[in-house]
């Protein structure tokens, strides 16, 4: 094997290499713990999915760290690494799904157009709706979270005319409840006559 010079920096393995002993298993696991972090400080994920993962990468750069300690010359480290999907698993699993969706008219607690697997629940969006609409401070945009029962939580996007509510079959990742306010600004853009004349 040929080792690289002083100009020529080691080269990381990257996540998708298999490791080839017991200390790059570990490097790879790090790599993806750090990546893991990246995804989720970048909103790309959820709270669920990133304490699911990094419990996943935790526990199995544990157990290598174990049985390395025990016998270094084992190759009993490769089946930690065996078991293929189970992040994918973790990831679509504790991903959060939109469950229904509601978009009301300011001042308007009945929405002007709804849609999704379950009906709206006046009870959660009413009282909700009722305050936000008596509030006198009221933003121009605004976006807010609200957890509810059975782990579902409520995405309030604000804009000028109206707001949509989401509800989220989990907690949203920051990136999917950023794209409930891009989407509610873009319908109030594209419908601003309509809304604007009270339509």
């Amino acid at each position: 094997a040929v080792e690289p010079t002083a100009d020529e920096p080691r080269k990381t393995p990257a996540p998708s290499d298999p490791p080839t002993d017991p200390k790059s298993a570990l490097a790879s696991l790090r790599q993806k713990i750090q990546l893991l972090v990246d995804e989720y400080a970048a909103g790309k994920i959820n709270r669920v999915q990133f304490h699911a993962l990094y419990k996943r990468y935790s526990e199995q750069r544990a157990v290598i760290e174990k049985l390395m300690e025990r016998n270094p010359e084992s190759e009993a480290w490769k089946q930690v690494l065996r078991s293929q999907g189970q992040t994918g698993f973790l990831r679509s699993r504790f991903e959060s799904q939109p469950i229904l969706y509601a978009i009301f008219a300011r001042n308007q607690t009945i929405p002007v157009h709804a849609g999704g697997h379950h009906p709206l629940n006046p009870n959660v969006t009413q009282p909700l709706l009722q305050a936000l609409w008596r509030s006198s401070q009221l933003p121009t945009v605004g976006l807010g979270r609200k957890a509810l029962e059975n782990d579902e939580w409520l995405v309030l996007a604000v804009g000028e005319y109206a707001a949509t509510i989401v509800i989220f079959s989990l907690e949203p990742s920051s990136g999917q409840a950023k794209l409930v306010r891009d989407l509610h600004l873009d319908f109030e853009r594209a419908n601003h006559i309509a809304l604007s004349r009270g339509m």
